[in-house]
């Protein structure tokens, strides 16, 4: 049998650098994940503390494990620390203990007894909230203390939920007052929502310069599975705008927080323009690329790259001068009498393009009127 073409096998010395890289590798990641949780963690372990101390201390519990469970999963690992979410995760751990003790007392514990306290802690849950966090810890919760005797916990029959109280209570105090920069998260999903929007002009722009349907289709497509960072985006910076009006450094970033919500709106007009956009180029790509075609992408280009500039603006790393310049630079040629003088079809495209434009100086902070003032007269 020929061996032509088959991989050599690897010597021993081979393997122990392939062995170093990858360990290499592995503890590079984890110190990677150590520094991005290592705030989220000092957070969470001081909550426990917190509560486990109050309880034990103020309130003479012996051992007062639900405190500090309820701190915990409250907080966890997770930044998204929105206070909103914090007291319905504290609410559902409530919910789970305090029902748990109630039918605990009347009916023992036992087999059954689980299966019953668990679903009415679950259908409980489903009715404060509509998502399954809340009905999810409730019915965890209430597993633990029907399986775990009440007297080992002390401070009473309604000991353990007064302990997943002061816990959830420590969890959202300890994320109001600890300063932390509110406007990290929703950057994060700018950052996101802004590359997917730059990809999609740029495919965009390929495909009619280069008559390449294919381009059109996967910028349609990119366009359509950006929705969900699109929603994150705006969901976040609604949602942190919100909480950071009760924490000592959220108030000082109202004004950034609420500029990044608008954002997030008007970049999602955009990413609709950009899909429509990208759909009827489909059905207006001509079969060879004329100077109007050119022309049009080019501009479509030059507006891919005032996104980008518009997502350094957007995540602090960028001034809003540059994004503006380009985008003023792109107003400027989208004339759709200049442009494509007798191609209705084109023409389409060019007031699309137009409308994206005043989207995105919009999302860079500036009114519709200042918008329209840098686009041609049509």
């Amino acid at each position: 049998m020929s061996t032509a073409g088959a991989a050599a096998p690897r010597s021993r010395a081979d393997r122990l650098r392939a062995a170093r890289d990858e360990a290499a590798t592995r503890v590079t990641e984890g110190w990677r994940r150590v520094r991005s949780a290592r705030f989220a963690i000092l957070q969470a372990a001081s909550a426990a503390a917190i509560a486990y101390g109050i309880s034990h201390t103020l309130l003479g519990h012996p051992y007062p494990i639900f405190a500090p469970i309820a701190a915990w999963i409250a907080l966890g690992f997770s930044e998204d620390r929105q206070l909103r979410r914090i007291l319905e995760i504290s609410a559902g751990v409530a919910v789970g203990i305090g029902l748990a003790e109630l039918l605990v007392s009347g009916i023992g514990s036992g087999a059954w007894q689980v299966g019953v306290v668990l679903a009415l802690a679950a259908l409980i849950g489903r009715f404060i909230d509509k998502g399954q966090l809340v009905a999810r810890l409730a019915g965890s919760q209430a597993i633990v203390v029907v399986g775990f005797p009440s007297t080992a916990a002390g401070g009473g029959g309604l000991g353990r939920l007064t302990d997943a109280i002061i816990g959830g209570l420590a969890a959202f105090v300890i994320v109001a007052v600890t300063p932390s920069d509110p406007r990290r998260l929703p950057r994060r999903h700018a950052h996101t929502a802004i590359l997917e929007l730059a990809v999609v002009l740029r495919l965009a722009a390929r495909g009619l310069r280069e008559q390449v349907p294919q381009d059109l289709e996967e910028a349609l497509l990119a366009g359509r599975s950006s929705q969900s960072a699109l929603d994150a985006w705006k969901t976040s910076a609604t949602d942190t705008r919100k909480n950071a009006r009760v924490t000592p450094l959220g108030r000082r970033y109202q004004a950034d927080l609420r500029a990044l919500e608008d954002a997030a709106v008007m970049t999602d007009r955009a990413m609709r323009n950009a899909r429509v956009l990208a759909r009827r180029a489909l059905t207006a790509i001509p079969t060879d690329a004329t100077a109007s075609v050119v022309e049009l992408a080019g501009a479509i280009d030059q507006i891919a790259d005032a996104v980008d500039e518009l997502g350094e603006q957007l995540t602090g790393g960028g001034h809003e001068g540059r994004a503006r310049a380009l985008l003023t630079a792109a107003a400027e040629r989208l004339d759709p009498y200049r442009i494509a003088q007798d191609d209705i079809r084109l023409q389409s495209l060019v007031l699309l393009a137009r409308s994206l434009v005043v989207d995105l100086f919009e999302a860079s902070g500036a009114t519709a009127a200042e918008a329209r003032t840098h686009l041609p007269s049509i």
